[in-house]
């Protein structure tokens, strides 16, 4: 699934700009669209937008959320927006850093307005919906802004008030490109061997990488194993994978299993033992 990441200060158009993309991608090329709302996620946790900016552990928990969310429904065809601040460079490179082990293209779109634009934005929407000014001015203040530079930003259009999509550039990004290569850390090695006792080490340990990868993203539960299309829903720690893996081999070792379906058994072992 084709990654769109909206970024920008609040205020600034991002809704806006994602529904238009829904509406091209959808009508014009035949896509199917998937859309993460950052306030939706805001809204499930039970925060007013202002209580949730104003406590960082609130957003660190929902930014783990939005990552879980978007680990799952990435897939090759598919066009997902993730429409909200985004705005940590360092959440931005984890999403990337995502996108590259789902071997997906991603692009992203900075809404680049000024900050008396975005207030005046601001005050015209319903008093309930309004970031207060001492919140809007602190995520001004906060917001590390898109850069071309970046590997993980790039390509970056950058959109002002008046400016219209580039859908065309858009599309191309998204499907005359290449897919990114993992990054080899992210890699789970081929199976070379017909030995069981060997496969039944390496698919286990490839689930574990998968998971720790995930973690290692900020991912904090419903793990995606990429390579099985499989997933661990409940959180865990490196020492209970360990642990579990071990129970799981010793079992395994008594009673031989079909090699293809040893990542299945050991994931579903996992959901039921955690």
């Amino acid at each position: 699934m084709p990654l769109i990441i909206i970024t920008g200060i609040p205020c600034s158009g991002k809704t806006t700009r994602c529904t238009e993309l829904k509406e091209y991608f959808e009508n014009k090329v035949n896509k199917k669209v998937e859309i993460i709302h950052e306030t939706d996620f805001v809204s499930k946790a039970g925060f007013d937008k202002n209580t949730f900016y104003a406590d960082s552990k609130k957003e660190k928990s929902v930014r783990s959320d939005i990552k879980s969310a978007v680990q799952r429904v990435l897939n090759a065809n598919d066009v997902l927006i993730i429409d909200g601040s985004n705005y940590i460079k360092g959440y931005r490179y984890e999403i990337y850093c995502m996108t590259k082990l789902y071997k997906t293209p991603q692009c992203t779109i900075h809404c680049d307005i000024p900050v008396e634009h975005a207030w005046l934005w601001n005050e015209k929407r319903l008093e309930c919906e309004q970031y207060s000014r001492e919140i809007f001015d602190a995520l001004v203040m906060r917001y590390e802004a898109p850069d071309n530079k970046n590997r993980w930003d790039t390509p970056l259009f950058a959109l002002l008030a008046e400016d219209e999509l580039n859908f065309d550039e858009i599309y191309k990004s998204l499907y005359e490109v290449k897919a990114p290569k993992p990054n080899l850390s992210t890699q789970c090695p081929p199976l070379s061997s017909t030995n069981y006792l060997y496969d039944l080490d390496t698919v286990t340990q490839e689930v574990v990488n998968a998971i720790l990868s995930a973690k290692q993203l900020g991912i904090e539960n419903e793990f995606k194993i990429p390579k099985y299309n499989l997933t661990v829903q409940n959180p865990c720690t490196a020492a209970q994978l360990m642990r579990l893996r071990r129970q799981f081999l010793t079992y395994s070792k008594m009673q031989q299993i079909e090699v293809n379906q040893i990542a299945a058994l050991f994931v579903q072992y996992l959901n039921k033992s955690l």
